[in-house]
């Protein structure tokens, strides 16, 4: 167990802190602990190429611990009214698409190598920094607008183009298989 997955496993262990923060109105709490979580994200990750301790469950939970942020916070914001409902849905359904096209293929014995695009990663830095905004307004009490709009539209082209092109590299990877 290296440094950068504690931290990672760490990172994991405040989500429901941020959730509990968010549905007890408590704003400041829960921007606070998102900054610890995306702080300790950059940590982890520096600390695993800087000094070479990058492994196999540090691949698997870094991403499993910024999902499990990101779909809690935006449902807990979702259910609380701070963000649109459909801005959620489309958020944990990309989530749920993808995850369940892993498990396919697993179940087919073809495995399919998950390598996150720059879409992808443009995605995340979109819903995360949309994410912060709007944290950041509740617990500050300023209007986020324009700001807000504009992120949101990011969250949705990125999400939408990072669903179409995972799905459309895994149904290529997944044709391969033969009928029987």
């Amino acid at each position: 167990m290296s440094i950068p997955n504690i931290i990672t496993l760490g990172r994991i262990m405040l989500v429901p802190i941020i959730v509990w923060a968010i549905v007890s109105s408590q704003m400041e709490v829960a921007f606070a602990v998102f900054l610890i979580a995306g702080i300790s994200d950059a940590v982890d990750g520096f600390l695993a190429k800087r000094f070479n301790m990058t492994s196999e469950l540090g691949a698997l939970l870094d991403p499993l611990a910024d999902k499990a942020l990101l779909v809690s916070i935006y449902m807990a914001l979702g259910i609380w009214g701070a963000i649109p409902r459909w801005i959620v849905i489309l958020v944990v359904s990309r989530d749920i698409m993808i995850v369940t096209a892993v498990i396919v293929s697993w179940l087919f014995d073809r495995p399919v190598e998950m390598k996150p695009s720059k879409v992808s990663k443009l995605n995340t830095v979109a819903q995360v920094a949309f994410a912060a905004l709007v944290l950041a307004a509740l617990a500050f009490g300023f209007k986020p607008a324009p700001y807000d709009i504009i992120l949101m539209g990011l969250v949705t082209v990125f999400t939408l183009s990072s669903v179409s092109l995972y799905l459309v590299e895994w149904l290529r990877h997944m044709s391969t298989i033969e009928a029987k």
